[in-house]
């Protein structure tokens, strides 16, 4: 059995399916496609086609946005002066419920001037989370 499968193996053979395989953008090779075929019935088609390649720019956000964030969100949800709001800061854990949520979002579209949907307004968890959403949404907005 070892020496059927083994020599199955030996008989795969990589075929590109496009051909420029090797051009390289960045040194970051393009290959769009293989496939792998075997000359026996015994192994099926493999054939690869991986994601086309993404690339993610994650900055974190200024810190005059965060202190911004971080006073509007003091005064929204009216918490003593000795509390502090930083940008890892919770706001379940500054005590504040869906209606403050929201209530803070909106503050933050007036006075940023910008518009947050609803489903990226779902995903706020901390002050730093609603800081990198102002920036990547006044980017766009300026762009």
């Amino acid at each position: 059995m070892a020496s059927t499968i083994g020599s199955a193996i030996s008989s795969i053979s990589a075929t590109p399916r496009r051909s420029s395989v090797a051009t390289a953008v960045n040194g970051i090779s393009s290959l769009k496609s293989v496939s792998f075929s075997s000359r026996r019935k015994s192994l099926p088609s493999i054939r690869l086609q991986p994601a086309p390649l993404r690339f993610r720019i994650s900055c974190a956000a200024k810190q005059e946005t965060v202190d911004k964030v971080c006073e509007i969100v003091k005064n929204q949800l009216a918490l003593a002066d000795n509390i502090i709001v930083a940008g890892s800061s919770k706001f379940s854990e500054l005590g504040a419920d869906s209606l403050d949520t929201v209530e803070i979002v909106m503050r933050l579209e007036e006075t940023f001037e910008i518009n947050v949907d609803e489903a990226s307004a779902q995903n706020i968890a901390t002050v730093q989370d609603v800081a990198d959403l102002i920036e990547k949404l006044a980017a766009e907005k300026s762009a």
